[in-house]
């Protein structure tokens, strides 16, 4: 058939294969499947359920052909802006590169925090570095606890106040 309207054509076939129980719909799994970071690897769960809650406008957890659509607009931003910070060109982002795209970004993050979260998103090895997944997944975490964190600074400080509860809530609503 052919693509419904305000759908790229390239998008819609893609679609159509990725939807491999032919319901109509993309599941973290199906997507899970269609999307490889450079060495190969697939992308990982926690990076197609964030994508797939992002664009999953019914709360179903699963897009249909316009959120499909949508995602592969967005995955492609990512991974030019991955592609600028990836300066050796190796398909993967090492600490100094994570270092400079942070700063790039506006975020003043010290070299201990980019090097727990190599430490925590990094395949293990001698010169640990960031998947295109796992850099959208970074990215994407940072940018919401940055939104809940200027809710409650409001003064601009760069410091908060708030409860436990409170502080379990800007978790849970912005990250699971």
């Amino acid at each position: 058939g052919n693509a419904p309207p305000g759908v790229d054509p390239e998008a819609f076939s893609w679609f159509q294969a990725v939807d491999a129980d032919h319901s109509g719909y993309i599941s973290v799994k199906e997507l899970k499947q269609a999307l490889v970071n450079s060495n190969w690897s697939t992308f990982n769960d926690e990076t197609c359920l964030l994508m797939i809650n992002m664009f999953d406008k019914t709360r179903s957890g699963r897009i249909d052909v316009y959120g499909f659509a949508a995602l592969l607009r967005f995955i492609q931003q990512w991974k030019n802006l991955f592609q600028q910070y990836d300066r050796d060109q190796s398909g993967s982002i090492s600490f100094n590169e994570l270092q400079q795209a942070f700063s790039q970004m506006g975020y003043n993050l010290s070299p201990q925090f980019s090097q727990l979260l190599l430490a925590r998103y990094a395949q293990r090895s001698s010169n640990p570095s960031i998947q295109l997944d796992r850099f959208i997944q970074i990215c994407m975490q940072l940018q919401s606890t940055t939104d809940a964190f200027r809710e409650k600074d409001t003064g601009l400080v760069g410091n908060v106040r708030l409860s436990y509860e409170d502080f379990l809530t800007m978790v849970v609503t912005r990250m699971m």
